[in-house]
């Protein structure tokens, strides 16, 4: 009697050993644009704001200036 219930009590720990291992797999890669946005998010809006003047394009890029000198 005792011996079958010793064989329950190891598959039990085995399966919750496979569940564990199996959940812990799944588990998808922090996604780093993700994270910036978190980061940003949690910023001031005087520090957000700096944060994000620098992340926008310079002058020659948002008017349609490639550099080529009109070639």
């Amino acid at each position: 009697m005792i011996p079958a219930l010793v064989v329950i009590v190891v598959l039990v720990v085995l399966v919750a050993l496979f569940a564990v291992a199996y959940a812990g797999r799944n588990r998808r890669q922090p996604d780093d644009i993700d994270s910036f946005r978190r980061q940003i998010d949690a910023l001031s809006p005087e520090a957000r704001r700096e944060t994000s003047d620098r992340m926008k394009p310079s002058d020659g890029a948002s008017n349609g200036d490639d550099g080529a000198n009109g070639t």
